[in-house]
């Protein structure tokens, strides 16, 4: 079995609506996205995916929130942005560009001592 993995960052600000605490305030974090693929198989010239291939999706994900309130974006009008719910978003997100293999979890930190795991 093959895993594989890449990693990318974004900045971006947030608040926690009915959150009773400081992060019902905006604040902003500088967000770490790790996404990790599982296959059995290598194709014809033994890649499971191109790694390339699997920066520049992530990226094209992760480009929207960048630099931005998250809030403000319409896939978090009716949810909060919190790592839980990003996590979850970009694993439906990036599961779309992901045919030949099986996309096996997300993993967001909002900090270097926090983070989280989507997996479905």
């Amino acid at each position: 079995m093959f895993e594989l993995s890449i990693v990318d960052h974004f900045s971006a600000a947030h608040f926690i609506r009915g959150y009773e605490g400081p992060c019902r305030n905006m604040h902003g974090h500088t967000w770490k996205v790790s996404v990790t693929v599982q296959s059995e198989d290598v194709n014809d010239i033994g890649l499971v995916l191109d790694f390339k291939e699997m920066k520049e999706n992530l990226k094209t994900i992760l480009y929207e929130f960048d630099h931005v309130c998250l809030n403000d974006l319409p896939q978090f009008k009716d949810v909060n942005p919190t790592s839980e719910n990003l996590a979850k978003f970009i694993y439906q997100e990036f599961s779309k560009s992901c045919d030949s293999c099986k996309i096996v979890k997300v993993q967001v930190w909002e900090s270097d001592t926090a983070s989280v795991v989507y997996s479905e």
